[in-house]
Parts: C-alpha cells; structure tokens; sequence
C-alpha cells in the first residue's frame, strides 16, 4: 500500500509541469473566451459590464452555415488529402536504406525552414494569371485564358494540403519506423495479396501515427485564417477569417469570443467521444481475451 502511494506521488509530480502549463496557457484561456462570449461589446471594442444571450443569438447569422460548411469540409478535405499523401511518403521512407532515411527526412523539413507567409505569397506567384501555374496548364489546353486560379475554394485547399502536409509525413513515418515489416512478408506467404497486407497489416499496425496525424492537421485547418485570406477571397471565407474580422475590424470582442468557443467545441467535442469510445472497448476487449 505504502509502495503504490509513493508511485502515485511520483506521478503526481512528474505530470504536476504539463498540468500547470496545460491550465496556464490552455484550460483558462479557454474558460476565459467562453465567459466573454456571454457579455455585452462596448462601441469602443471593449467588453461590457453584465451577462447577455445576445451574442449567442447573433450566431444564427443565415451567412454562417455557409461558412461553416466549407470550414468543415475544407479542413476535412485537406486531412483525407495529407493522409492519402502521407501514408505511401512514410511507407517509402521507412523502408529505404538507412544512409538514405536522413535525406528524406530533411527533405519533408526544409519547408518549416522558410517563413509561413513567405510560402503562401510563393503560391500566389505561381497561380497568378501570369504565373508559372497558369502558363503550363495553359499550354496542356487545361485552362481558359479566363479561368482564375486563385480566389477560389480549391485554391485555398491546395495551399492547405501543401502547408499540412509535413505534419502529416512526420507521425506517420515515426510510426511506420517502428513497424516490423516482416509481418507483410508473413501475410503475402499466407496468401494475401501485397495491397491487402499493406490495408489490413500495414495501417492497422501504425494507427496511432494515423490519429495523430489527422489531429495535427486537421485542427490547424480548420482554424486557418491567413491562407483562406489571402488565397480565398470572399468566395474562400472560412471561420477563422470571421473571427478575425469581429476582432480586428469589427472590434466586437464578444461575438469573436463566441465564434471561438464554437470553434472549440466542434474540436473538443469529438476527441473526447473518441477517447470515451477507446476507453469503453478496452474492457470489452479484455473481457473477451479472459473469456
């Protein structure tokens, strides 16, 4: 007894910095722009005295739907995208040779060497109407002269899927390093095929780098402003671009606040589902081994 409460100190004060920081610089920040969303603005951008439903109210904009659609599907779209790309990038360089795998792996990095709107001002060269982009697709007779590259939905996605990606090759490759890969080799000598092995072996074997990649791309999407801003326009508007405009432009911190904590929820929300789901099929499971 004396032994398992010294462990349980230990683990207390091993996790007691990640919990202060956690609470410092998440949990109550958090809890702070859930509370604004609840008070009245001030004409002068500030935060008023009092509580009011207003602001929640006002979230029932018939433009926000819209907005809130293509946030979702937008964000979807480019992790679906960055896995489908990830997956066979770190199935290569997992089974390349090792003076090799330090190559690749600089090559998924160079690209956080250069500044973030450096590289989203690189694409707007390129999707120019007179840029490199629009020339080629021109000659291949893919495009009008007309058609406009930029401004648009899949303008903002491809930006997207390209700024994501690495942080999708990253925890996939980690985890396919891991994997032993002479469990393909057992499954093709059983009689699978070389797809079925890597669909049912392969992924399964490496799903938690798949969790972690969709997460750590799929939440920074879905809270992009810059890139919807300065490759979307109107037509590219996401969630993000709305809150900072109640912020920055609007000064109506409020009803920023309460787009925030939406935001929040719609993230929050469904890891929690999924970490509740993963905790109930444990017992099952080890329930089922018992048995």
């Amino acid at each position: 007894m004396a032994d398992r409460t010294s462990e349980r100190k230990q683990e207390w004060l091993i996790s007691a910095p990640s919990m202060v920081w956690l609470t410092v610089l998440f949990l109550a920040p958090t809890l702070l722009v859930f509370a604004i969303s609840f008070r009245p603005s001030t004409p002068f951008g500030g935060v008023g005295e009092g509580w009011t439903l207003q602001t929640i109210r006002e979230l029932a904009n018939p433009n926000y739907p819209a907005i809130i659609w293509r946030t979702v599907w937008l964000s979807l779209a480019t992790t679906v995208i960055c896995l489908g790309l990830a997956v066979p990038c770190a199935y290569f360089m997992a089974r390349a040779r090792a003076r090799w795998k330090p190559v690749l792996l600089m090559l998924v990095i160079i690209p956080f060497w250069t500044n973030f709107l450096i590289r989203i001002f690189a694409w707007k060269v390129l999707l120019h109407p007179e840029g490199l982009v629009k020339k080629l697709l021109l000659a291949v007779g893919l495009v009008e002269p007309r058609d406009i590259l930029m401004y648009n939905e899949n303008a903002v996605l491809l930006v997207l899927v390209y700024s994501y990606l690495s942080f999708a090759i990253l925890p996939i490759y980690a985890a396919a390093e891991k994997f032993d890969f002479s469990l393909l080799e057992a499954a093709m000598d059983l009689g699978a095929t070389r797809l079925r092995a890597f669909l049912q072996v392969f992924l399964p074997g490496i799903s938690r780098g798949l969790i972690t990649a969709a997460l750590v791309v799929f939440i920074p999407a879905l809270g992009s402003y810059v890139i919807p801003d300065l490759m979307g326009g109107p037509s590219g508007e996401m969630i993000g671009n709305k809150i900072a405009q109640r912020v920055f432009v609007d000064r109506n911190l409020p009803h920023a606040s309460a787009l925030a904590a939406v935001l929040t929820l719609a993230v929050v929300v469904p890891m929690v589902a999924v970490i509740f789901l993963q905790r109930q099929k444990k017992p099952a499971r080890a329930k089922e081994a018992g048995g």
